[in-house]
């Protein structure tokens, strides 16, 4: 592929999907599919240099979706970006808060918003996207109805912001990851993640002996989440994110551990930490208050 970099995203312009894109690829042509699957696709047949996905929130957790799709895909994670979500109520120019009866938007922003949304006296009606919600509600003419969307939505399909940033949780951020098909080489000189899937052997304390490995070599396991494959209860994948690349000498052992009690590891990708990543970072224990020793 040559020429601009073209980088897909779920949704339709004016997503916050498409705004991670202006932030982390300002250069690059931004363009909206219509599914998850439609962006992994698009990656690994090279019809796109990068996929932006969203894999979760702070508010409403994971992205189901993008869980059930990685077992089965090609794509490789490369980066991730953080973006703090603002929602934002739009309407139909010259509509009052009075007028509106209905609220639509995808079903994560509804959720992120259902307390302002209960104060204001508002039904949440579930939409595939934010911003496809919002050029719903520029093309119904409607003024009973508005959306929930970004800003960069409101002034795409010429909307009024009725009310600014009605997100329940000021910290409501959603994590983004960078997607290729190919890996992209990085060096262990700088802040690293490393992403994985793996679903341990069948038999007992298998999941404890295989994290065993990162707690004794300190390596730091950020993420840890379960789900059923394929519908059996009893083939439980396993996604993780831990701090470093797995060419240093404890995520290399750790990994080697891992592997020994797992039925299936894969990579899904080393890539640079986020800077974002240090300003959500628990901070450490203040020493004042630690027991003085006896």
């Amino acid at each position: 592929m040559s020429g601009r970099v073209r980088v897909v995203f779920q949704g339709e312009p004016g997503a916050n999907s498409h705004i991670a894109i202006t932030e982390a690829f300002p250069e690059a042509e931004a363009v909206p599919l219509a599914t998850f699957e439609d962006c992994f696709a698009a990656v690994e047949s090279g019809k796109a240099n990068y996929a932006m996905i969203p894999i979760e929130n702070s508010v409403a957790g994971r992205v189901a979706d993008i869980h059930t799709l990685l077992p089965s895909s090609g794509v490789h994670f490369v980066g991730e970006h953080f973006l703090p979500i603002r929602h934002q109520l739009m309407a139909l120019p010259g509509t009052t808060l009075d007028d509106v009866k209905e609220v639509y938007s995808h079903v994560q922003a509804l959720g992120q918003c259902r307390h302002t949304l209960r104060k204001l006296g508002l039904k949440p009606v579930t939409h595939a996207d934010t911003a496809g919600a919002a050029r719903q509600v520029a093309a119904t003419g409607d003024k009973t109805v508005a959306a929930i969307a970004s800003r960069l939505a409101a002034e795409i399909y010429g909307l009024d912001i009725l009310k600014s940033d009605v997100e329940d949780e000021a910290h409501n951020t959603t994590r983004f990851v960078v997607m290729a098909d190919k890996p992209e080489p990085i060096g262990r000189d700088v802040p690293t993640m490393t992403s994985f899937l793996f679903r341990v052997r069948n038999v007992p304390a298998a999941l404890y002996k295989a994290l065993g490995g990162f707690a004794t070599n300190g390596v730091n396991m950020v993420k840890l989440e379960s789900y059923q494959l394929g519908g059996q209860f009893f083939a439980t994948l396993f996604y993780a994110d831990i701090e470093g690349h797995p060419d240093d000498p404890n995520v290399s052992l750790a990994l080697e551990e891992l592997s020994f009690f797992s039925a299936r590891v894969r990579i899904l990708g080393t890539y640079r930490a986020s800077s974002f990543r240090e300003t959500i970072r628990e901070p450490a224990e203040n020493a004042a208050l630690r027991p003085s020793p006896q």
